[in-house]
């Protein structure tokens, strides 16, 4: 069984994830942290766990706000972060939404490596849910029915088409994915609380 632990971190109230399987993964999903107090508290959950853990650290997209602390986790760890390709671009001209958001700091480099359909020795699937960015995506863990559903989906929203790259239409399409899976599945989404299928399925009936 799963174990999922979330932090809330950064500006933009972004969720982190930290998974524990039963084989022995920890899948670090969008290192948000973005102070020295928020690093330490991921640091200090982390390290709690059994020393002999693969940790594994990935994207659901490409926004500054989901890697903020990628630089220092990829470090810390000594890994990269696995990026859906089609989102390697934006990633690599990060300095680019920083200025975008005015935002006076200086973007700092990290290891990429780009995001196949399957994480290395995680039994779970990339659900590709583009819209929000080009190459969103979802995580899925189907004997657990838990979906990490990065900003596609909220509860009660979805995300927004209106950043560059951003496609509304692609974005429906992801939803209806979504949709698909079983209804009591929970949803643990970018930002605010979690949810299931079956709650915001009922909310968006005319998909």
């Amino acid at each position: 069984m799963l174990q999922v632990k979330s932090f809330v971190f950064g500006l933009f109230q972004t969720n982190t994830y930290v998974v524990n399987d039963e084989q022995g993964n920890i899948l670090l999903i969008d290192p948000a942290c973005a102070t020295e107090y928020e690093k330490q508290q991921l640091l200090n959950y982390v390290n709690r766990q059994s020393s002999n853990r693969q940790l594994s650290i990935v994207a659901t997209h490409g926004h500054l706000d989901h890697l903020w602390g990628a630089a220092w986790a990829c470090k810390q760890w000594n890994t990269s972060v696995l990026i859906p390709e089609e989102d390697i671009p934006m990633v690599e001209k990060m300095q680019l939404q920083y200025n975008m958001f005015d935002i006076p700091l200086t973007a700092e480099p990290f290891p990429i490596d780009s995001l196949t359909s399957q994480i290395s020795n995680v039994k779970c699937q990339i659900l590709s849910t583009p819209g929000h960015t080009p190459g969103s995506i979802s995580i899925y863990f189907p004997e657990d029915k838990i979906l990490f559903s990065g900003d596609t989906l909220f509860q009660m929203g979805y995300g927004r088409t209106d950043l560059p790259g951003g496609n509304y239409y692609q974005l429906i399409q992801s939803l209806k994915t979504l949709f698909a899976l079983p209804p009591e599945t929970k949803v643990y989404a970018g930002h605010g609380e979690s949810t299931t299928i079956g709650e915001e399925k009922a909310r968006n009936a005319y998909l």
